[in-house]
């Protein structure tokens, strides 16, 4: 499978990323103006420990602020909600002259950041849409639709519906599948579901997927704050609903989830080498090691460090009076507004390109994932 590249190379090969002028207003950073890095915190608010994932995104950023000289105020609210809202009153109190916020839920800060605009502050959301607030500046993600298309896609191809091409080989099933979705306050949840049902619908329609249990909404498929165990729980109330019927495929839209799910599969009565079709997101390490033992088919990849380096450059841009690169004005729409964006490529990763991937890349070394 060929490397994909960011969509600012692609942009340098003939499509332009957009700058969109003037959209953040007079919020150039507040009680940060005229000041230098030195002088100045930026608040990074992260939304749990629980992930490996979130871990290494704030330390990224945190890392990549301060090699530009920057002060980081950064905190992580373990998935509750009151909590990361007090933390974020707090880098407002304090003089945070910006801040990059990662939601846990993106309804929720209305109020909070509205004391950030009466001071000026601008507000870049990461990776997680703030939703019905016109006070946040810009957002930078992956493109999730396409997310969830490539886990949908990786499903089919581990069901051998699809080749390695993208190609159709003209199976006719019918293959058992079961859908998970992501929580239901985390708006890049309905992204991935989108592109998965998506892709996945024309197989639904014509009968080469079933799906055993029945649930088929992304209200029935959704787990709450993406925890391992209550996607364990699900899969395990899945298994009684259908009985003796197997289970060829697990759409899964994190890798967490996942690891609940396979749980939940070999108590149930799967061995550990005849499990269904099994996606992920993330590439976390457990999951990337599950992939190579042969449990796991696929996870998508999502360079974060890249992520943190685009968050950074948009925040250093704004308390410079510049306007950060942009390259989708469409899409994100939170309810108030439509926010400027910045959007990364992913890629899947299954057991024969793992190497070329995450360990070309400089991600993991041989010796993480061993």
């Amino acid at each position: 499978m060929k490397k994909k590249q960011l969509l600012t190379g692609i942009a340098a090969a003939g499509i332009l990323a957009v700058t969109l002028a003037g959209c953040s207003g007079d919020r150039t950073g507040g009680a940060a103006d005229g000041a230098s890095p030195e002088e100045i915190t930026v608040g990074v608010a992260m939304p749990t420990q629980q992930s490996e994932r979130w871990i290494a995104d704030g330390a990224n950023v945190e890392a990549a602020l301060e090699e530009l000289g920057y002060n980081v105020d950064l905190q992580f609210a373990n998935d509750d909600i009151p909590t990361q809202v007090s933390q974020i009153e707090n880098m407002i109190s304090t003089g945070a002259g910006a801040l990059i916020i990662a939601s846990i839920d993106g309804t929720t800060l209305t109020s909070v950041l509205q004391q950030a605009a009466d001071q000026g502050i601008p507000v870049i959301a990461y990776d997680r849409l703030i939703n019905g607030t016109e006070n946040v500046d810009y957002y930078t993600t992956f493109d999730n639709y396409e997310v969830g298309v490539q886990q949908a896609t990786s499903l089919l191809t581990g069901l051998g519906i699809l080749d390695e091409s993208g190609e159709d080989t003209g199976q006719t099933g019918p293959f058992n599948v079961e859908l998970f979705a992501g929580s239901p306050d985390d708006n890049n949840a309905n992204f991935f579901w989108d592109g998965a049902i998506d892709t996945l619908q024309p197989y639904l329609d014509s009968g080469v997927l079933n799906v055993p249990s029945g649930q088929l909404s992304f209200e029935q498929a959704a787990i709450l704050r993406w925890l391992p165990e209550t996607a364990q729980e699900r899969m395990e109330n899945i298994l009684t609903i259908i009985g003796s019927e197997r289970i060829d495929g697990v759409l899964s839209p994190y890798d967490g989830l996942s690891i609940g799910i396979i749980s939940a599969l070999t108590s149930g009565g799967y061995s550990a080498t005849d499990l269904p079709v099994i996606t992920g997101q993330d590439a976390e390490v457990g999951s990337v090691r599950s992939i190579i033992a042969g449990e796991q088919y696929s996870t998508i990849f999502k360079d974060t460090r890249l992520l943190g380096e685009q968050a950074v450059a948009m925040v250093d841009a704004v308390l410079n009076d510049e306007e950060p690169e942009v390259n989708d004005t469409e899409t994100y729409d939170n309810g108030e507004k439509v926010v400027p964006s910045f959007l990364l490529e992913s890629e899947i990763v299954t057991v024969d390109n793992y190497e070329e991937v995450l360990i070309g890349a400089d991600y993991y070394t041989a010796e993480d994932l061993q």
